[in-house]
């Protein structure tokens, strides 16, 4: 008989070592290392390969096109998925707890049980409540469908074959950091049991054409826990985000193998679940103050629609001996590189002043064409004076403080002029022809003639 082994793998990283230490030498990370057990390898006359089911084909005899997208009844989440999800597919979403994971996972079972897109039953499987804490759930949502099954199970095995009985249209697995394998002796959420749990998913989502959703933990840095090609192994990865202290949430593709990465879903939550949001430009902006130092709004584009957000600024002087530079919402030190850039080439001094940016909503920017919006609303704020309500600001600012031009520039100037704007200032020869319409276009060149435009 051969004899088993140990080894100790890291829970952040997934690397193994096979002495336990304090600090992992792959990720840095401390007290990660946790002991498992290697199964011992047949090798000689013993040892059998598996024959393969299926035997190769030419691509273009692959019928590709006999199975149209599932649509899941959530406009928003159809978008970020890139149109509805693809048959065979699997799908994990992250994001923190209590954010609303399972809430959305449910609202979309109840959908697909009263669409006729999902021909079958839709099959909820929760590792963490019992059947009698998802009829609460499903009651509050007024979630409840005769095609919608539930089942408490965290045995691998117990779910394929529950599966395998129901042959469902969908199946969403609520939590795949819960789940084990028998055959395993390590314990659930570990490494290995939740990277073979997520193979066995898979091997059955693909053979067997049936859609499925898993829906993982996350870290305290915000990434989704267990191993790292768990990611590389399914096909769509969402991130579910929010603060909870706001009612609206983000469904953020971070990859998605049949569509774009770039779109984003806005729901609001409620007390009976959540609701889409479809005109996010508006609500994100129902709260602005008028007539207030500090405040400036930017038309961002996420996927193919622009979004109107405020961005908040606010300079005070600092009491401490090194001034605080605190942001929300945006990069660190994109605001860091803003400000060197406001003191070189415009001549505004902040290293006496704390600096504080945000973007109101709980909406986080990435692109670099919201530069010009925050310098604006940093050298409002430093001289106490309002920026006017209907401008909207857009532009890139680079080290020598010129504006350079952004993508998608007539998509966020129709997106303003729809919310009533009256004018838009925009980075100088940007735009390939002069438009027509409501809204005056200001074209800027350097970030002191912009300054000039704004802040009197």
């Amino acid at each position: 008989m051969a004899k088993r082994t140990t080894r100790y793998v890291c829970q952040s990283c997934g690397q193994s070592s096979q002495k336990w230490s304090g600090k992992c030498d792959g990720c840095g990370q401390w007290n990660t290392l946790v002991e498992e057990f290697v199964q011992p390898e047949v090798k000689g006359k013993g040892a059998r390969r598996t024959a393969s089911s299926t035997d190769p084909v030419p691509i273009g005899a692959i019928d590709a096109d006999r199975d149209a997208r599932i649509r899941t009844g959530l406009k928003e989440v159809d978008r970020v998925l890139g149109g509805g999800i693809v048959p065979g597919s699997m799908i994990l979403l992250g994001g923190d707890p209590g954010i609303g994971k399972s809430t959305l996972m449910m609202q979309i079972c109840h959908r697909l049980g009263g669409s006729s897109d999902a021909e079958g039953t839709i099959l909820y499987i929760s590792g963490e409540e019992s059947l009698r804490q998802i009829k609460l759930r499903a009651e509050r949502l007024n979630a409840l469908s005769e095609r919608f099954l539930v089942l408490a199970e965290t045995n691998i095995d117990a779910i394929l074959h529950a599966i395998e009985t129901t042959h469902p249209a969908l199946v969403v697995v609520d939590s795949i950091q819960t789940m084990y394998r028998p055959e395993l002796e390590s314990a659930p959420g570990s490494i290995s049991q939740v990277r073979e749990c997520a193979a066995l998913l898979l091997q059955y989502a693909k053979s067997s054409n049936i859609p499925m959703f898993l829906i993982g933990h996350v870290t305290k840095d915000g990434i989704i826990a267990g191993p790292r090609v768990l990611e590389h192994m399914v096909d769509t990865v969402l991130q579910f985000e929010g603060d909870h202290h706001h009612a609206y949430r983000i469904v953020r593709g971070l990859k998605n193998r049949f569509g774009s990465t770039n779109e984003i879903g806005i729901f609001e939550m409620r007390e009976n679940g959540l609701r889409e949001v479809d005109n996010p430009s508006e609500v994100f902006l129902s709260e602005r103050s008028r007539g207030i130092s500090g405040s400036c709004v930017f038309a961002s584009i996420e996927g193919t629609r622009a979004l109107l957000v405020e961005v908040q600024a606010l300079v005070s002087p600092s009491n401490f001996g090194m001034p605080q530079r605190a942001v929300s919402g945006i990069d660190g030190k994109r605001l860091s590189l803003l400000l060197a850039v406001l003191e070189k080439r415009y001549g505004l001094r902040t290293g006496q002043f704390d600096v504080f940016a945000n973007i109101a909503g709980g909406v986080r920017i990435d692109e670099p064409a919201v530069d010009l919006s925050v310098a604006a609303a940093i050298v409002s704020s430093a001289r106490d004076a309002a920026i006017h309500h209907s401008t909207v600001v857009i532009g890139e600012i680079g080290l020598g403080g010129e504006i350079r031009s952004v993508s998608h520039l007539e998509k966020r100037i129709t997106e303003a002029e729809k919310l009533g704007f009256e004018r838009v200032v925009v980075p100088k020869g940007n735009l390939k022809e002069k438009r027509k319409g409501q809204i005056a276009v200001v074209e800027v060149e350097t970030i002191a003639n912009a300054m000039e435009r704004l802040v009197k």
